[in-house]
């Protein structure tokens, strides 16, 4: 049976330990602030990265890998696994041209590689729990074909909420207006956000309060995941280790937990988000 090999984008914010764990290939987007260029995930790291987002007095840009950043990467592998199968699990293509450049990158390759490029319409570790499921299964010998029926089941069970601690960073991202950024600071207001199964953002509630956002975020769990007792759980955050303590606390009153993750948001995504964001997925163990 032919390896199958894990690709992904530094955007699915996986921990460092199960990327070495795992043997997941991840290419990096690129971050921008003025004239300084970041790989992300590779160049500058989370702590570092939200120093100089509070500091700044407007968003970096992001860019996508090329094409030709794909191509490196699935030839490298190709000479390492010859006869491998690829699966390449990317940021929502509603978000990003990452898949895009994936895409194109399949036909840059001469020969016959068999290369999946999949778009998870999702982001942050949204995805990244799926490519981490992704490369277990691959370890356990799993064709691309299997996987990417795995995947397709997992993601229509898994659920994903995540608030903003302040609706600064996406005024400046041009997401709302600065009237309703400003009257939401001094309102206190904390927007509950999700995204849909065609992998664009939306809101799903504005809660005044991080604590009632929070509680509020466990409820909308509670109910979409209702039936479901045994689950496994990841938080993304940029916050303190008190609040994601907090969020895990109460997701273990309403589910047997099997298995949690932490993720750290990474400097793509968090420049939309801003620091103190945090995001619960859950999904059935």
């Amino acid at each position: 049976m032919n390896k199958t090999v894990i690709v992904t984008d530094s955007t699915a914010d996986i921990p460092a330990d199960l990327v070495k764990q795992h043997n997941i290939h991840i290419v990096p987007l690129r971050l921008m602030f003025g004239e300084e260029t970041y790989l992300d995930g590779v160049e500058i790291a989370p702590g570092e990265f939200y120093k100089k987002l509070v500091q700044s007095t407007q968003l970096p840009t992001t860019s996508q890998p090329s094409p030709a950043d794909f191509v490196a990467v699935y030839e490298s592998i190709l000479e390492q696994y010859p006869g491998c199968s690829i699966v390449s699990l990317h940021i929502s293509s509603s978000m990003s041209g990452t898949y895009q450049s994936a895409l194109i990158a399949t036909s840059m390759i001469e020969g016959d590689a068999d290369i999946t490029v999949w778009d998870s319409k999702s982001a942050s570790y949204g995805f990244g729990l799926l490519v981490v499921e992704a490369a277990k299964l691959a370890q356990e010998g799993a064709t691309a074909s299997d996987i990417v029926a795995s995947l397709e089941e997992i993601r229509s069970k898994r659920r994903l909420y995540f608030l903003v601690d302040t609706l600064e960073f996406l005024q400046k991202g041009g997401r709302i207006g600065k009237a309703s950024a400003v009257l939401g600071t001094l309102l206190n207001i904390k927007p509950i956000l999700s995204i849909d199964d065609e992998g664009v953002i939306f809101p799903v509630e504005k809660v005044r309060g991080r604590k009632k956002a929070t509680a509020k975020i466990i409820e909308l769990l509670a109910r979409d995941l209702s039936g479901v007792t045994h689950v496994k759980v990841a938080v993304g955050h940029t916050a303190d280790p008190a609040q994601v303590e907090e969020i895990l606390q109460q997701l273990s009153t309403v589910f047997q937990v099997e298995e949690t993750t932490l993720s750290e948001i990474g400097p793509v995504v968090g420049s939309h988000v801003g620091p103190g964001t945090i995001a619960a997925y859950v999904w059935p163990a």
